[in-house]
């Protein structure tokens, strides 16, 4: 299933997180009729992070991480 090295590793989400993606995959399945799990969402949204060259290394908190992200994303303080 995959192509390259991995590791199952544990991540605590808040249950707002899980329905999001939840209700994305849903989603896509819905649209398109692929069936998308979490992971490959958690995992599509890292590489997109890494791929961005965003630099994170300033950041002090979650907030200071997200804010930043969505900075680059066009989306100024959006709740923030």
């Amino acid at each position: 299933m995959h192509d390259e090295a991995w590791t199952k590793v544990t991540v605590v989400l808040f249950n707002r997180q899980i329905v999001f993606l939840d209700r994305l995959a849903a989603n896509i399945r819905a649209q398109s009729g692929a069936a998308i799990s979490r992971a490959q969402l958690i995992r599509a949204l890292v590489d997109a992070v890494s791929d961005a060259e965003i630099d994170l290394t300033a950041s002090r908190s979650e907030a200071d991480l997200k804010a930043t992200i969505l900075s680059r994303l066009g989306h100024y303080g959006v709740g923030v």
